[in-house]
C-alpha cells in the first residue's frame, strides 16, 4: 500500500499527482463494482470529479467519449445489454425538486450503476452513496478520500486493497 494511504475503517486517503493516475484509481476500482452501487463525488470546481468519473466508465470497459452532463443534469452509458451507468452532474441544479421532475430517482436501481457530482445539490433527492470520493486540490495533484458508506461499499474497497 503506497505511504499516506489508508483503508482503516473503510476509507482511502491518498495524493494522486496527475489525471492519468486518477482515472487509473477509478478504473481499478470499477473493475470490482457490481449493479446497484452509488458513487457521490465531491470538491470544487476542478478538483477532478469528471475525471474520476471518465476512469470509472473505462475500467467498466466503455471506450466512447466520456463528458460532463453539466447542462443535461445526467449522462446514460450503455456499459453491456444488462448494465447502464448514469453520470449525474448536478452543479447547475437550482431546486433539488427539479431532480424529481427528470424522472432521475428510477436510474437508482440494482441494474445500474449511478456516479453523482455535486450530490449536495439534491439532498433529500437522491439514493444513499455506497462510497464518497472527495477530491481536493493539492499543492502535487489532488487529494483523494474515498469512504464507503454501505456493507457494498465497504466490500467493494477490500477488494482495492492493496492499492
Amino acid at each position: 500500500m503506497p505511504p499516506g494511504e489508508s483503508t482503516m475503517g473503510r476509507s482511502i486517503e491518498r495524493v494522486v499527482h496527475s489525471q492519468t493516475e486518477l482515472e487509473s484509481f477509478a478504473a481499478r476500482l470499477a473493475e470490482h463494482a457490481q449493479p446497484g452501487l452509488v458513487i457521490y463525488l465531491t470538491g470544487p470546481l476542478g478538483a477532478g470529479k469528471t475525471t474520476f468519473a471518465r476512469g470509472f466508465l473505462r475500467g467498466l470497459g466503455y471506450q466512447g467519449v466520456v463528458k460532463s452532463p453539466t447542462y443535461t443534469l445526467v449522462e446514460p452509458y450503455s456499459i453491456t445489454s444488462e448494465l447502464l451507468c448514469y453520470h449525474f452532474d448536478l452543479y447547475r441544479l437550482t431546486d433539488a425538486e427539479e431532480l424529481e421532475f427528470t424522472g432521475a430517482r428510477d436510474y437508482f436501481d440494482d441494474s445500474s450503476i449511478c456516479l453523482v457530482e455535486w450530490p449536495e445539490k439534491a439532498a433529500g433527492y437522491l439514493a444513499d452513496a455506497d462510497l464518497v470520493c472527495a477530491l481536493a486540490h493539492h499543492p502535487d495533484g489532488r487529494k483523494l478520500s474515498l469512504s464507503a458508506c454501505s456493507a457494498k461499499g465497504k466490500r467493494l474497497m477490500s477488494l482495492l486493497e492493496p492499492y
